[in-house]
């Protein structure tokens, strides 16, 4: 049986500039939205609450944050500045001046005690929240730092900057443990996987990549867009990517699949923010268009209590509190699913059982597997899809008892290969001994001769 496709649920207007950022409230009952119009907006989920309209910021608003317990949002802005504020009438709760040039991020931690802010004077801070107060300074890039997040465990810090570099960082010493270099454009984005152990890259090249923090290796590679992928977040659950990308277009990816599985278009012209509610149940995006779009995600419902049937109360409480969001509206949106659709390169290139438990025994040929053509409504369309998944998951249990089966043979032929290669190497340093001696002999003789 195949989920539903995402559906749009309501939109907002009230921006009169690009929209930057968007983040939910923990209990899923606001959306705060930040915009190039220099205005940080609160829509409130229950119609009979009106939307906030702060105006404090001097320019460009660029990141958005809820704190964990709700009660305070954090912006920042091009104009150097980190601002507070309480997400009800009340508006703003403080201000500081966090770097020397335009602040293009913020994000909580998560006790809600600190902020990490990057900036393009190069640098990212960490702040504490209550007095306002300097704590770090991370150093490394040189060149402007585009994004900074905290890990889920606020162990760990992740930067990205122009100067082609992804940076980790320990919060504690404030010191890199580790630079992973790309060679092919630099990343805009970064965010942190729900389990904390591997980091999503959203890349100016189009590209989609995810790094194992604890390896310090590529897992996986997607080129799925054909314009630079402004923002990206990782479903709660840890199992879906949504992107917003320059081509105007939003993508699902599947990490369990190594694929993407919707492509939503639904703002006129580039999108530029995303982000997911808490549970899961929502995610919203936000365009160079001005508007806001809330969608119901619906794709993962059954994959969830398939995979993680610990966590079916928890998913069925969210989905009823997330009822409030309203009816679904009217508006011009494509959904189209891209399950089939072999345009797409996408390259599994490593697994690991903490981001992919259902595949950490497959060979690369399932993971390289593509099924073309387009996904149909009618029974004949699903039951080949069933088929193919069947497929797929018997060709799964054969690849693991081949692997079992055939140990005892790999390990042998490792030893044999090994052998060879020792023989080899003792032939070849026999034959450098000949030539030594040749010349030795030949310079005895010319020192002889004269």
């Amino acid at each position: 049986m195949l989920s539903d496709d995402p559906t749009l649920e309501r939109h907002f207007r009230g921006h009169r500039g690009t929209v930057t950022a968007l983040a939910f409230n923990p209990a899923s009952k606001q959306l705060a939205s930040s915009s190039a119009d220099c205005n940080l907006m609160v829509w409130n989920f229950k119609n009979t609450i009106r939307a906030f309209r702060f105006m404090a910021h001097k320019a460009a608003v660029t990141d958005v944050c809820f704190s964990p317990t709700g009660h305070l949002i954090a912006s920042s802005s091009l104009d150097r500045t980190v601002r507070l504020w309480v997400p009800t009438i009340q508006g703003e709760a403080g201000e500081f001046r966090a770097h020397s040039s335009s602040v293009r991020s913020v994000h909580f931690s998560p006790d809600g005690q600190h902020l990490v802010t990057a900036s393009d004077d190069k640098t990212a801070k960490i702040w504490g929240v209550a007095r306002k107060k300097f704590i770090a300074t991370l150093l490394g890039h040189n060149n402007w730092v585009q994004c900074a997040r905290f890990s889920p465990d606020g162990q760990a810090i992740v930067t990205c900057s122009d100067d082609k570099t992804i940076r980790l960082f320990d919060h504690t010493t404030s010191q890199c443990v580790h630079t992973f270099q790309e060679l092919q454009g630099h990343a805009v984005s970064v965010e942190f996987h729900p389990s904390g152990t591997c980091i999503g890259a959203a890349m100016n090249n189009g590209v989609v990549k995810v790094y194992d923090i604890r390896m310090h290796k590529l897992l996986q590679h997607y080129r799925c867009h054909e314009g630079t992928v402004n923002r990206l977040a990782f479903h709660p659950c840890g199992n879906f990517i949504l992107t917003a990308a320059q081509d105007c277009t939003m993508k699902v990816l599947d990490l369990l699949e190594g694929r993407p599985i919707y492509t939503l278009q639904g703002h006129d012209g580039p999108v530029t923010a995303v982000t997911f509610s808490v549970s899961g149940g929502y995610f919203a995006s936000g365009g160079i268009d001005q508007q806001v779009l809330v969608w119901k995600t619906n794709f993962h419902k059954e994959h969830m209590l398939m995979e993680h049937p610990q966590v079916d109360c928890t998913l069925k409480e969210s989905y009823s509190e997330a009822e409030s969001l309203g009816h679904q509206v009217d508006a011009r949106v494509a959904v189209s699913s891209d399950t089939k659709n072999s345009n797409v390169q996408v390259t599994n290139v490593e697994s690991t059982p903490a981001l992919i438990p259902r595949r950490d025994a497959l060979s690369d040929e399932e993971s390289f597997c593509s099924v073309s053509g387009t996904r149909n409504a009618n029974r004949e369309a699903q039951s080949k899809e069933v088929s193919i998944t069947t497929q797929l998951k018997d060709f799964s249990l054969n690849g693991r008892a081949g692997i079992e089966m055939n140990k005892d043979d790999d390990i042998k032929g490792i030893l044999a290969h090994l052998c060879s290669q020792v023989e080899k190497l003792q032939k070849t340093i026999m034959m450098q001994e000949k030539r030594l001696c040749a010349v030795e002999d030949l310079l005895k003789q010319t020192t002889l001769n004269s």
